[in-house]
């Protein structure tokens, strides 16, 4: 008897190329950092990426450093037991923090194939869509790398590759080495990207979106939740950084709120509040995905959720990314003070824009 699947609705899910690469990925997608598999175990994960897929989601993000691998466990268990058809589904995985061995971790050849297989063992799949390098390695030769990551797309493990958190430098590092040795380089960053932290993503990549059409993956779109206003009146006791305070990248957040950095940070939150309350109707956390979704170089968001309401709630910014006008993005760009300086043209009038750069 034929296995029947889950009919898989797009609803008003928007696609984008991932990167150069001719796979479609939604704008936003579903990540397990810090939840599935981690907080939220069990029938709540199902609940959540049943309620992600039936509205339109079918990308999932996670990574074997995840929860100690958990996530990908319970990732994979779900969709196991969701009954969803494999070509529906968009999977990626990242490697780097893999056990506690000196090969366990980083990206040696060893880890990254070592690592491949065990990722896939604990998903229950043959292959993923895509496997990223967490963080870059300078332990290793950049001729190793892209060599054993081109390895685990010609065996079939994965049919692309992609970095997480690499510098410029070093992404330019990648590409150079696979064109001079023919070896597959990679399609996409995986960054953090949001109203309050713009450089990298805007700044820096500039000349590899320009040169290599790289799209990013971005994750903390709102900011650890700074950007959905939770916070403007303390830290509640069921919020992310009440449950996460012990991770560097949370409690730097936490102790910025003592200081004028992070107090102006707060204003700046409460002002897009009103901008998006009263000239947009809606939340400034839709307002924040939906400005990150704005920008031409990213391919997804990736959302966090520890309830299938908040995968719902999140998926209203889909609604305002038509709403955001080079008017309102004005407004925005006032409210927050921190837009990237273009690269400068020492006095060079600039070009036309309508014409090949």
């Amino acid at each position: 008897m034929a296995q029947e699947y889950k009919v898989y609705d797009p609803k008003n899910m928007l696609f984008r190329r991932l990167g150069p690469s001719g796979l479609r990925v939604p704008v936003f997608s579903l990540g397990g950092w810090l939840t599935l598999g981690g907080t939220v175990l069990g029938d709540p994960v199902k609940e959540i990426i049943k309620v992600a897929f039936e509205n339109g989601i079918n990308m999932f993000d996670t990574a074997e450093g995840y929860a100690a691998g958990k996530s990908e466990e319970e990732m994979g268990r779900v969709i196991k037991e969701l009954g969803l058809r494999r070509t529906d589904l968009i999977i990626s995985t990242k490697l780097f923090w893999g056990g506690d061995g000196p090969n366990d971790t980083g990206l040696s050849r060893k880890h990254i194939i070592e690592g491949t297989k065990l990722s896939l063992k604990r998903l229950g799949l043959d292959y993923v869509d895509v496997i990223f390098a967490h963080r870059p390695d300078p332990t290793v030769p950049m001729e190793e790398v892209v060599r054993a990551f081109n390895h685990v797309i010609n065996q079939g493990w994965s049919f692309y590759w992609g970095t997480s958190e690499w510098s410029a430098q070093q992404l330019e590092e990648a590409h150079h080495v696979a064109h001079v040795y023919g070896l597959i380089a990679p399609i996409a960053e995986q960054c953090q990207h949001h109203m309050l932290h713009r450089e990298r993503a805007e700044q820096e990549y500039d000349p590899i979106y320009r040169n290599y059409g790289m799209g990013t993956t971005v994750f903390s779109a709102l900011a650890g939740g700074l950007l959905t206003g939770k916070y403007n009146k303390g830290i509640p006791d069921d919020s992310r950084l009440a449950k996460h305070a012990d991770l560097p990248f949370l409690k730097q957040l936490i102790d910025s709120f003592g200081e004028e950095e992070g107090r102006k940070k707060l204003k700046i939150v409460q002002d897009l509040n009103n901008l998006a309350q009263n000239e947009l109707g809606c939340s400034v956390a839709h307002l924040a995905l939906a400005w990150v979704a704005k920008n031409p170089n990213t391919s997804t968001v990736i959302l966090g959720a520890s309830k299938p309401e908040q995968v719902l709630d999140n998926l209203k910014a889909i609604e305002v990314i038509p709403k955001l006008t080079p008017a309102v993005l004005e407004k925005i760009e006032n409210i927050l003070g921190n837009k990237p300086d273009p690269v400068p043209t020492f006095g060079r009038p600039a070009l036309d824009k309508f014409g090949r750069l």
